[in-house]
């Protein structure tokens, strides 16, 4: 049920993943529920970080361009496949937490006896809870080999000069902790307080549509579509590869983000693709 099931739920009621975006431990901005059988949420929470919750980093390789996840994508799967493996599914959903300058994946149920937190860091023998879901993941090649999980997840950390995450007990249940490098924790993702008075007024006639605050936009929408909305505001003419340039989002993003924007009302491309310019709900 759990692995190939259509609704697992309806037999193991925690069996979810709840995404969040916190600006405090307190307060939350953004969440969303993740449903479906282990492969489909392992896919989904990727696929939902990946759009809405985490920054694109890019970096040069010679003369080429390449973009990755602010935390490296192949360590987050490999964090989020061992959640969904090892929890104990008797205890509480498994919870995902993104904060400016880290993320926490928390799963239910402690290591097993005989294994401690600084053994992970090193090879160690594997100490299953759920053989049979690790043995289905690692046939359909979703692992490579039983105790190697959490020194992929450190390796794939250092390949990107990011801070070792940390393994912890915490309520319960296992922590796994991701750090940002100290110059990209520094960055906030909030409106600065000098943006451009049309861009206010653009940001507030959002507001009125919706009759709350710019947070109720960053909930619906995720932060990156108010960066793209700044950056529209600012050049009514500019190509989705300039937006993405701007905003630091790969061109696939920003393309998905606007088609959700025009969808509502918020986002209208008048004229043709080349020659024509965008206009903004608010936008005279």
């Amino acid at each position: 049920m759990l692995l190939f099931g259509k609704n697992p739920r309806k037999y193991f009621t925690s069996a979810f993943i709840q995404v969040g975006r916190f600006v405090s431990e307190s307060e939350v901005v953004s969440t969303d529920v993740i449903e479906g059988n282990l492969f489909e949420q392992v896919e989904k929470t990727i696929e939902i970080l990946r759009l809405k919750y985490l920054e694109n980093r890019f970096y040069y390789e010679g003369i080429y361009r390449k973009e990755d996840l602010i935390y490296p994508e192949e360590a987050l799967r490999e964090a989020i496949i061992n959640a969904v493996i090892h929890r104990d599914y008797i205890g509480s959903h498994t919870q995902l937490r993104v904060y400016d300058d880290k993320l926490w994946l928390w799963n239910s149920g402690k290591l097993p006896e005989g294994i401690s937190f600084k053994e992970l860091k090193k090879p160690h023998s594997s100490c299953l809870r759920n053989k049979y879901l690790a043995d289905v993941f690692f046939k359909a090649g979703f692992i490579e080999a039983w105790g190697r999980g959490t020194l992929k997840i450190v390796d794939k950390c250092k390949e990107k000069n990011l801070p070792e995450p940390e393994f912890s007990e915490m309520t319960g249940g296992f922590l796994v902790s991701f750090f940002k490098a100290k110059e990209e924790a520094k960055t906030t993702l909030k409106l600065p307080e000098n943006y451009p008075e049309t861009t206010r007024k653009i940001v507030e006639k959002i507001e009125e549509r919706f009759g709350e605050s710019k947070e109720k936009i960053r909930r619906k929408y995720g932060e990156n579509a108010e960066k793209i909305i700044l950056a529209i505001s600012g050049d009514q003419f500019i190509r989705t590869r300039k937006i993405a340039d701007k905003t630091k989002l790969s061109q696939s993003t920003v393309e998905k983000i606007i088609a959700k924007l025009k969808k509502d009302g918020i986002l209208k491309r008048v004229g043709p693709d080349k020659g024509g310019y965008w206009r903004i709900c608010g936008q005279d």
